[in-house]
């Protein structure tokens, strides 16, 4: 197969990479704690902790989770927004061999509830906001040992009396829970205990990361230690010189998002970066105030973020004399967003494509790259990208089709579902992204359109079905069709059109269901009744009808 790309690369990029000697995730962390072991790895809220640290205490919850008789292959979630108890808990639970499952700790009760039965985890360290949530499924899960933590748990003291009063504020507005036998993170990372090395390879499972489908059934794609650690070879390659600069990188997105995970908890942790911690990204002020205290040389966000940001008039006063990395991913950069960027900021905005499934990267654009071009990048090392029709056949340059991938970093399929396994795989072994693009003879590629019906809101994927699923469930909704349209705030929000099966229901009553059953980025802000809706001649909802 022809490689346009390769005559496009960045100098020094290899046409493939080598996993060397690293045999797992841990053996690719061991190296990175003993070569940076005194460096700052994670900031929050004004404390730093080095990768020695990090080490050190990983270690000691990864001795706690074999005491109490977890084992290699077992699944535990991770429930957290970003604070220092994360990576600890992240690469605690790698050590020991589990399977980590990443949580968004804003989920409902029946989300929640979901993704624990299906990924048969059997323990979970939660932040403190959640245990409400986790108290009213736990009896219908598999989980058995529950670790709490707060944002303040691993703070040093003495604290400015502003962080107090901050931490003082947040606890007192955690919901009352009651876990039996529920244990404080902190005391697992305490005292001597002693951990016994795990033998793991590469083909043994790291994550069960969580993703939609055109199902609209979240299914957990099987991420092996293979995958994570081609993805953090291909990025440092890809990084090239950048690698040599000792980075202080901001880190808003949550990291467990695949982007944020494998970006900044892995990747730039890999050559020695600080990663600043953003607890709450939609504190603009106290984000910017953040940001003028570190001479920060990298940041990665979603279009959102960064037009969050810039709308802000303090965020013209922060120093960015000494940024050199702008990444963009986990939805399309606009170009009037990158513009502003790089007016602003001196440096351009770089967009970079991937999904769940590649661990995420795929292509990238060349990180000296002078303007905004409005595409996705390129193919990055070992990887190949290959536009097909619906047949699966190869279309030439510069025609449209799904764009298919194939690498390393490439998900070994969903866990326990063959069949979507099966269905999300070309008969050649690419993957299918359901995303339609197009390459043209220099390799690059640009998103044209979605051939799924996912909705992006602020950078996560929102599936239509599982909005509709969750809305039919309520006793006056007879049906209804869930799209997603352009919001200048979120890149795309929800809207819900919906034929009613009892003529008293209001949009509040739609509203206060939604809250109650879907994360806040899934629910529809925007309701239309409607007599009914249109559909094709086997009786198929279509959508595409109502985007018109």
């Amino acid at each position: 197969m022809q490689k346009p790309w390769l005559k496009s690369y960045p100098k020094g990029v290899p046409e493939e990479i080598s996993l060397g000697k690293y045999t797992s995730i841990p053996s690719f962390l061991e190296e990175v704690f003993q070569n940076f072991k005194n460096d700052p790895a994670f900031s929050n809220f004004g404390t730093i902790i080095t990768f020695s640290q990090v080490d050190e205490l990983s270690n000691t919850f990864a001795a706690h989770l074999q005491s109490i008789g977890m084992v290699k292959g077992d699944r535990i979630a991770l429930m957290m927004p970003n604070i220092l108890q994360y990576p600890i808990a992240l690469f605690g639970a790698l050590k020991a061999g589990l399977i980590v499952v990443n949580i968004n700790p804003l989920y409902t009760a029946r989300e929640l509830q979901y993704q624990l039965a299906d990924s048969g985890a059997k323990a979970i360290v939660i932040y403190a906001n959640s245990g409400h949530v986790l108290e009213s499924v736990v009896d219908r899960t598999e989980i058995k040992h529950i670790f709490i933590t707060q944002i303040g748990d691993l703070l040093t003291f003495p604290k400015s009396f502003l962080i107090n009063f901050v931490l003082k504020y947040i606890k007192k507005m955690v919901p009352k829970f009651n876990l039996p036998g529920a244990v404080s993170f902190t005391e697992t990372i305490k005292g001597d205990k002693n951990f016994k090395p795990v033998e793991i390879n590469l083909e043994d499972t790291a994550f069960l990361q969580y993703t939609g489908g055109t199902t609209g059934v979240s299914k957990g794609a099987i991420l092996t230690h293979k995958n994570i650690v081609a993805n953090l070879t291909q990025a440092k390659e890809w990084l090239g010189d950048l690698t040599k600069i000792k980075h202080i990188v901001f880190t808003p997105l949550p990291l467990y998002h695949i982007f944020s995970l494998t970006a900044n908890c892995f990747a730039l942790s890999s050559v020695g970066a600080l990663n600043v911690l953003i607890t709450n990204p939609k504190d603009m002020p106290s984000f910017i105030k953040e940001l003028k205290k570190w001479k920060f040389t990298a940041i990665t966000g979603v279009n959102t973020l960064f037009n969050g940001l810039m709308n802000n008039p303090e965020f013209e006063t922060v120093d960015f004399s000494h940024l050199k990395v702008s990444l963009g991913g986990g939805m399309a950069v606009q170009r009037d967003t990158a513009t502003r960027w790089k007016k602003i900021t001196g440096c351009t905005l770089v967009e970079a494509y991937g999904l769940t499934e590649t661990s995420p990267a795929a292509c990238m654009n060349p990180m000296d790259l002078k303007d905004f071009n409005g595409k996705i990048g390129l193919p990055i090392s070992s990887t190949i990208v290959s536009i097909k029709d619906d047949n699966g056949i190869d279309l030439p340059y510069g025609n449209s089709g799904e764009i298919c991938i194939k690498g390393p970093q490439v998900m070994k399929g969903y866990w326990n579902r063959p069949e979507e396994t099966a269905k999300a795989f070309t008969k050649d072994g690419f993957f299918r992204s359901g995303d339609i693009g197009i390459m043209d003879t220099e390799g690059f590629v640009k998103i044209v359109d979605r051939k799924k019906d996912m909705i992006i809101v602020s950078g996560f994927n929102v599936y239509p079905n599982e909005i509709e699923d969750v809305l039919c469930m309520h006793p006056k909704i007879f049906e209804c069709a869930a799209i997603g349209v352009p919001d200048e705030k979120t890149g795309e929000t929800v809207k819900v059109f919906i034929v009613k099966r009892d003529s008293s229901l209001t949009e509040n009553e739609v509203s206060e269901f939604a809250i109650k059953n879907l994360t806040n980025y899934k629910r529809p802000k925007i309701i239309e009744f409607r007599k009914d809706l249109p559909k094709s001649p086997v009786g198929k909802i279509l959508r595409k009808d109502l985007r018109v």
